[in-house]
């Protein structure tokens, strides 16, 4: 699948931006607030009675602050934050290694932990439960047991996919938060601050356009800025207005509910290809040509959301909603595309 602007996935260049702009204290994260407030509490405590934060796994679809939360925890609890990904974590040693670095009280941040294999989440339990480790290195006919004590540390870890966890992993987590889409209002405050951080003025209802097309993420709502901010100063202008950032994302092919064209050909197949559904997501992957996976992940979580799509035991089913998002006359199950 090619690059897509309002993907929530994380792209090459989004790195640079989300260092410069990300908010250092819980004072100063937007939106997210049953979860935050939970967090400082459970934070506060920790402080008081002088312990590590017991684990924390944050789950929800990409790109709602997850990586930002787990820095927010390392600093407000005043210790150093090390950061590996599941996928990267191959080997026993892969672990070992990273553990072995920990300082009493660090906050140790796994990125889709979902993707870590079986036999390293069974390493894990006991660093998680008793703060050691167990591993047995050599190879056949010449291998020994190694256990090395490890300092109290706190595991974050980030999941878009907290089914795929194994219970026993799942279990060994104190605190578990789901972190939800972002409402219009929180994506403008978002987006306003953005403006302030990197000194590109927006006017409010550019900022709230953006806003409405940002699919309840702020990852989207910060890398649309940054590509609206590119066509208002070629234009020459020192401020954001509405009139640019309609010019920009009509350019981008994001259209009013923040949806693309690859929005658009999932849903036209399902309606145009399957009468409207239900139909199989192998079926639907195939006929546009998308992994399973990416449709799963990247593109059905926001669709669902807003109530385009619907997911039921027999396969997904467009809705009237589609229909009318896409000017397709809406006949139960019988269509025509709207003069």
């Amino acid at each position: 699948m090619e690059e897509r602007v309002i993907g929530n996935e994380k792209l090459e260049d989004d790195g640079i931006l989300d260092n410069s702009i990300r908010p250092e204290v819980l004072d100063e994260y937007i939106g997210q607030t049953e979860v935050k407030e939970n967090i400082h509490v459970f934070i506060e405590a920790a402080k008081m009675r002088k312990e590590p934060l017991d684990h924390v796994l944050l789950y929800g679809p990409p790109g709602l602050g997850k990586t930002t939360l787990a820095y927010i925890i390392a600093r407000e609890m005043e210790v150093n934050i090390k950061t590996a990904s599941g996928p990267s974590i191959e080997k026993s040693g892969d672990l070992a290694a990273v553990l072995s670095t920990l300082e009493p009280g660090d906050v140790l941040f796994i990125d889709e932990i979902h993707r870590m294999p079986r036999y390293i989440e069974e390493i894990l339990y006991p660093a998680m439960e008793d703060f050691s480790l167990d591993i047995i290195i050599g190879s056949e006919g010449n291998t020994r047991n190694i256990k090395i004590d490890l300092p109290p540390f706190t595991l974050v870890g980030a999941t878009t996919r907290a089914g795929d966890l194994s219970s026993p992993l799942r279990d060994r987590f104190g605190i578990v938060s789901k972190l939800k889409f972002y409402s219009k209002e929180e994506l403008m405050e978002i987006i306003l601050r953005t403006s302030r951080v990197l000194a590109m003025p927006i006017d409010d209802d550019a900022a709230m356009e953006l806003a409405l097309r940002s699919r309840g993420t702020p990852r989207i709502a910060n890398r649309l800025f940054k590509r609206v901010r590119d066509f208002a100063l070629v234009d020459g202008k020192d401020t954001i207005d509405l009139e640019i950032t309609q010019k920009a994302l009509d350019r981008l092919q994001v259209d009013k509910g923040g949806l693309d064209d690859a929005d658009h050909q999932l849903l036209r197949a399902i309606i145009e290809r399957f009468n409207g559904g239900p139909v199989g997501i192998d079926a639907l992957a195939s006929s546009i040509g998308e992994e399973v996976s990416t449709i799963e992940d990247v593109m059905e979580p926001y669709l669902l959301q807003e109530g385009y799509l619907k997911r039921t035991s027999r396969g997904r089913i467009a809705t009237e909603k589609a229909y009318q998002h896409l000017q397709i006359s809406y006949q139960g199950g019988l269509f025509s595309t709207i003069e």
